[in-house]
């Protein structure tokens, strides 16, 4: 019972942050400058958007041995640095967790970079 009353203070005190869920017209909006980076469309961007993360800011998925964050879904095996893998060769030079926020700037910046080296093919 101890061990509770601290666990349901800190709940009280830090409530859990909600995950942006975007809509397609959200993303549209957000996403008008990657329009045509690399060849890919926004639509293109848009459904694979979906089929990654489901629009959400902060998804993470687990995929043999790396994590891979947010709404591209950007893995730390080569993208971001995370403790996970500490020895990630960190191409976008980020911590991982910036990902899971609601600011898809850096998001966009790093999936840019996805685009130049791995192509769309990455997702």
């Amino acid at each position: 019972m101890r061990s509770f009353v601290p666990l349901f203070l800190v709940g009280i005190l830090f409530p859990a942050i909600p995950a942006k869920q975007f809509t397609k017209c959200e993303l549209s909006q957000l996403l008008k400058d990657i329009d045509g980076y690399g060849g890919i469309t926004l639509p293109e961007f848009i459904c694979t958007m979906f089929h990654t993360s489901g629009y959400d800011t902060q998804a993470m998925v687990e995929n043999n041995g790396s994590t891979e964050y947010g709404l591209f879904q950007i893995s730390n095996k080569l993208w971001c640095k995370s403790s996970q893998v500490p020895q990630s060769r960190n191409i976008c030079d980020i911590s991982c967790d910036k990902f899971l926020d609601d600011d898809i700037t850096d998001d966009i910046m790093c999936a840019k970079k996805i685009l130049d080296i791995k192509g769309i093919d990455y997702w």
